[in-house]
Formats: C-alpha cells, sequence, structure tokens
C-alpha cells in the first residue's frame, strides 16, 4: 500500500489561513511543502493548540478520520511549541514528555518526520527563555526519533511575520516551506517545484505605503498590549512576593 503523501500536525501556524499579502493567499507552510514534493496533503494541525492538544487530538483523530487509519506517509510534518511557550505555566519536561510522545506515533506512521524549531524573537511580550528550552527539546527528541530538525529561530521581519511576531504572513509561509524543501532534499526527497515559483505579484508605491501605514498601527497596538501585559505580571509578581 503505497504511502499517503504529507501528514501535518501543529498550531494556527501550520494550520494557515489569514489575509492575502499582495495578493498572495496565506497559505500552510506544510501545504505549500506537499505541493513541492507532488504529494497528496492531510492537516490536521488546529488553531491554538500546544503539544498536548497534538498528542491528546490530533493524533486520536487521525485515527478516527482517516479513511485508511493504518495508512502509512511519506512526509509527517510537526511544528508545536509557540503556545506552550507563551503560556502563564511553562513546563519544560512536560512539554518534551508530550513532545516525544508525538515523534514515537510519528515515527511509526512516516518515513520521515520533520521537526521545526521556535523563532527567538517570538512574540510580544517576547516570550524569552522558554524559547531556548523549547528549542532544545525540539532537537533532542528529534535526535532520538530521527527525525530532520528544520531551524527557524533566525526568522523575524515584518515581511515575513505579523505585527504579534507570531503568526507568519503570506510570504512567510512560503519561506518556510522554501526551507523546509532544502532540508528535505538533503535529505534524498526530490523536490518537483519551488512555492515561490506558484505565485504572482506586483507592488505598486501606494500599496508599499498603504501596506507600511497598516502594519505600523498594528504594531503598535501590539506593543501596547504587551507593554499592558508585562506591567500586570510585574505587580502580581511583586504582591506575591511582599510580606502579608
Amino acid at each position: 500500500m503505497p504511502p499517503l503523501g504529507v501528514l501535518a500536525l501543529g498550531d494556527s501556524i501550520t494550520h494557515g489561513g489569514g489575509e492575502l499579502q499582495w495578493g498572495v493567499a496565506l497559505q500552510s507552510w506544510a501545504l505549500w511543502t506537499a505541493r513541492g514534493l507532488g504529494l497528496p496533503y492531510s492537516p490536521f494541525a488546529t488553531d491554538g493548540a500546544t503539544v498536548r492538544d497534538v498528542v491528546g487530538v490530533q493524533l486520536p483523530a487521525l485515527e478516527r478520520r482517516s479513511a485508511r487509519p493504518e495508512a502509512h506517509y511519506d512526509l509527517a510534518c510537526l511544528y508545536i511549541g509557540a503556545n506552550d511557550v507563551r503560556a502563564l505555566h511553562w513546563a519544560a519536561d512536560a512539554f518534551e514528555r508530550d513532545l516525544d510522545a508525538a515523534h514515537h506515533a510519528l515515527a511509526a506512521r512516516a518515513q520521515r518526520r520533520l521537526a521545526v524549531t521556535i523563532p527567538l524573537d517570538l512574540g510580544r511580550p517576547r516570550a524569552g527563555r522558554n524559547v531556548e528550552e523549547a528549542n532544545a527539546a525540539i532537537q533532542r527528541v528529534a535526535a532520538r526519533h530521527g527525525a530532520l530538525v528544520l531551524d527557524l529561530r533566525g526568522m523575524r521581519g515584518r515581511r515575513v511575520l505579523m505585527a504579534d511576531h507570531v503568526h507568519p504572513t503570506a510570504f512567510g509561509q512560503l519561506a518556510i516551506a522554501e526551507r523546509a524543501l532544502d532540508v528535505l532534499a538533503a535529505d534524498g526527497m526530490d523536490v518537483l517545484e519551488r512555492p515561490w515559483e506558484l505565485v504572482r505579484y506586483e507592488t505598486t508605491r501606494a500599496g508599499r505605503l498603504r501596506s507600511d501605514a497598516t502594519y505600523a498601527y498594528r504594531h503598535a497596538k501590539q506593543s501596547a498590549r504587551a507593554a499592558t501585559v508585562t506591567a500586570r505580571v510585574r505587580l502580581q509578581a511583586r504582591s506575591e512576593d511582599s510580606p502579608r
């Protein structure tokens, strides 16, 4: 029985969807990767997911909602952790334990697995050291299970990330897919098309000015929200530390 193509699990970054960028649709990086490989695509990523959701919701859904629940895949993509590291109660040990369970399950279902590290500049306020701890876990677990690693630690900038510094833009999704295909090609997979070759767009001066203004407005809102959150957390910490 031939494998079914590309399986994708994760959060909203892999789920995809959102506004156009110069007329280019915002599609999941994993979908662009599947198109580049010329393979069918099976998405199970969900918005707001954590690694616990991958293990407890997405993997069981793969069994329930698949016409061939016993089937294998050419490639399984797992990009998870952006919501985990921004949670109020980050637990590195629990993250690695659940991530290990996810990779163990995927190793039995896919010939290749692709794990993705998290950009270090993630979020506003920044997730900070949590991201480094998560990335270390992602790399350790990938090594234990023989998975490939797509390194996005240095990904940043308004062209590829929205004002929240979390979600990729349409061009960001394409950029991730291009990097993913580089990793897969180096491991012997045949790349039939490059995602950037599948899109056409034109920019105008007026459009660029409008885009700059929109981004500046959204970034200012995000920065103000981040400052409020930071102040609230610090105030709560001082309150908890003060003598009663």
